[in-house]
């Protein structure tokens, strides 16, 4: 099978990437990726000049480039998306183009291609907040930022597209990510960093927001199964199984980098800042045999190890 990944110099699709083609190879890979601030090359160096990788600098909004693309590939798994919620709410405008009309843009070359398969990588941020219980797959979007919203579209669309042309199309939905390569501004990197510099962290509002956290390496197993084995037309939550208030967060933080409280600041709570978020990932278990194999405890304690080895990563 020839894939193509979007995205795949990203956090979670480099990873993707680099599992893909490690000793269990079983795909050749070809990834596309604009390399914005999120996307870098560097996430790709174990398998640059790896044979049965090829790289290709360029937009999911290139109807041209991505046309040229599909003609040759079976597969498409798209990670490629703006996906840091503050930065939507400070202007939502490129996350409606990236993530909804490059969204678009791919599903319409993969019908034009015959493509197999295509796997579209999305988020529970799409179904709001949740008091109690979990969101199951069958759960009506409701996002409540600009990113979710964009995200929320691109799901309807891509499902759309499966409904009206037969694309072969699966939805996955994965809760909060973490691990090596995450961009610092995402929470868990941008905490470990400025506590590695003796440096305070940000924690919003009262510190009650609760997620559910999901190591990098968990998440990426999940997509082979559900591209291997997942049914068309079908959405799949993905969870990782540990939910903790940001506090509870912020406190193994602190321990992991030998950090004290009063590194910590509270600040004013983000605008429309969800609760809760919580996927009952029942579904992909009883049908695709997904088990967690990261402990978060464990994970954490990798990741930040990670970060703190690999300083010339990040400071740039």
């Amino acid at each position: 099978m020839r894939l193509l990944v979007t995205g795949g110099a990203g956090f979670i699709g480099s990873h993707f990437v680099r599992t893909l083609l490690g000793p269990a190879r079983t795909s050749a890979v070809t990834v596309l990726d604009a390399l914005t601030y999120a996307g870098n090359i560097a996430n790709l160096a174990p398998v640059l000049g790896h044979p049965c990788l090829d790289f290709v600098h360029g937009d999911i909004r290139d109807r041209a480039l991505v046309d040229a693309l599909l003609q040759h590939h079976d597969a498409v798994v798209h990670f490629a998306a703006e996906s840091h919620v503050d930065r939507s709410i400070d202007s939502g405008t490129e996350f409606t183009s990236t993530n909804v009309l490059g969204t678009q843009t791919l599903l319409e070359s993969a019908v034009a291609a015959g493509v197999q398969r295509f796997v579209h990588v999305s988020t529970d941020e799409v179904y709001g907040s949740v008091a109690h219980g979990s969101w199951t797959e069958t759960e009506p979007p409701a996002p409540n930022s600009p990113y979710a919203a964009s995200k929320a579209g691109s799901d309807l669309l891509a499902l759309a597209y499966h409904r009206t042309h037969g694309l072969d199309v699966r939805v996955t939905r994965c809760s909060n990510n973490y691990g090596p390569f995450q961009h610092p501004e995402k929470v868990i990197p941008l905490f470990t960093t400025r506590l590695l510099q003796g440096r305070t962290v940000p924690l919003y509002g009262d510190g009650s927001n609760i997620r559910d956290w999901l190591h990098v390496d968990d998440h990426c197993r999940a997509l082979r199964l559900v591209l291997d084995g997942g049914r068309p037309g079908e959405i799949y939550n993905i969870g990782g199984g540990t939910e903790l208030t940001n506090t509870e967060l912020t406190g193994r933080l602190l321990d992991a980098c030998g950090a004290s409280w009063d590194r910590v600041e509270h600040v004013t709570d983000r605008k429309g800042h969800d609760q809760r978020y919580s996927v009952d990932w029942t579904k992909i278990r009883t049908e695709l045999g997904y088990r967690p194999q990261h402990t978060f405890d464990a994970g954490l304690a990798e990741t930040v190890d990670w970060y703190r080895t690999h300083q010339d990563w990040w400071q740039r």
